[in-house]
């Protein structure tokens, strides 16, 4: 622990109770379950649908947040029921196990469109900020500690809400696509190395590379195996790729998702790369542009218009460069609120 840290447990003054918005806000209030998916799913999209967002929540999304041996659902949910039985507002708070440098505990929230301005959302900031400081004293991690947000910047209120409640942006990222119209580069010849699909053996050993790959990079944390596995909701193999060097170790790799659901509200279908990394020895020998142009000809190859990535603005290793280098433009950026602990 560090010298100038008080412990974890007196820092993050947690509550000793977490008490439910108020009766009078019109809603009943219980924990999540598997049974409400798809009504949080339906919520989750009349949101993003009156927000003019261009993606959309899967119901395979929210039943993974619902998974892992590390959370508690029961207390880390909070749904909230009209009198017919609808969802009409959802708060979580998540936590992740690997935190070694940083605990965080991460916060999101939704409100039905119809049921805002009611002082719903506040109450849910409230709670899920109370909650995340109990969940934060329990970790027993005497570490720096962060309650963290991430708002889409096409939402100024709920960026205002978070604010209101103590929350600062801490960070900004910007979400880039690269039309697949446009002739694509060759995948660039590297010696001493070769860009293969993935397969099934080599999952465990691209976990490794990616926590040792993001060690120096800001806010990332190590992934255990299980956060991991359970973080695959919408994994496309077929669009996800690593690069071996000769000895076949991991150096490399581009892991994608596939969003069907958003497509539709972009007005596009597309693939998205989730992860990029190279390995530090590997790096500054065009190993990420192999990667990528091998990734742009899977989404090509399956009928896909845009390849698209998010990116951290400040990241130390020139990502943002080299994505506009390859044909990347902003498309819409978010930004991260944390209160520091």
């Amino acid at each position: 622990m560090t010298d100038t840290l008080a412990p974890i447990a007196v820092r993050v003054a947690p509550p000793t109770d977490v008490p439910l918005p108020a009766a009078e806000l019109g809603l009943t209030w219980r924990a999540m379950a598997p049974a409400d998916v798809d009504g949080v799913t339906a919520l989750m999209v009349r949101g993003q649908e009156a927000d003019g967002l261009p993606y959309r929540t899967s119901a395979a999304e929210v039943a993974q947040e619902l998974e892992g041996d590390w959370r508690d659902v029961a207390r880390d949910t909070l749904l909230g029921l009209d009198d017919t039985g609808t969802p009409r507002a959802v708060a979580r708070v998540d936590t992740s196990p690997g935190d070694r440098r940083v605990v965080r505990a991460f916060v999101e929230g939704a409100v039905d469109p119809a049921w805002r301005g009611r002082g719903i959302g506040r109450a849910l900031v409230a709670w899920a900020q109370a909650r995340a400081r109990q969940v934060l004293a329990a970790s027993g991690k005497e570490l720096p500690a962060r309650i963290v947000t991430f708002v889409d910047d096409a939402t100024p209120d709920a960026v205002r809400l978070y604010r209101a409640a103590g929350f600062t942006p801490i960070r900004y990222y910007t979400h880039m696509r690269r039309s697949l119209d446009v002739a694509l580069p060759d995948v660039p010849d590297v010696d001493g190395l070769r860009v293969v699909p993935w397969a099934p053996e080599l999952d465990d050993a691209v976990r490794v590379a990616h926590n040792e790959v993001f060690a120096d990079h800001w806010g990332s944390e190590p992934r255990t195996p299980e956060q991991w596995a359970r973080s695959k909701a919408m994994f496309a193999p077929t669009w996800s790729f690593v690069a071996l060097d000769d000895a076949g170790e991991v150096v490399g790799y581009a892991v994608s998702g596939r969003y069907e659901e958003d497509w539709p509200a972009a007005g596009y279908p597309s693939g998205y790369t989730e992860l990029l990394g190279v390995r530090r020895a590997w790096r500054g020998r065009r190993v990420a542009v192999a990667l990528l142009t091998a990734v742009m000809r899977a989404y090509a190859a399956d009928g896909m218009r845009y390849a698209e990535l998010e990116v951290d603005t400040a990241n130390p290793s020139g990502a943002h460069g080299l994505y506009a280098d390859l044909g990347y433009e902003v498309a819409h950026s978010s930004t991260m609120l944390s209160i520091e602990l």
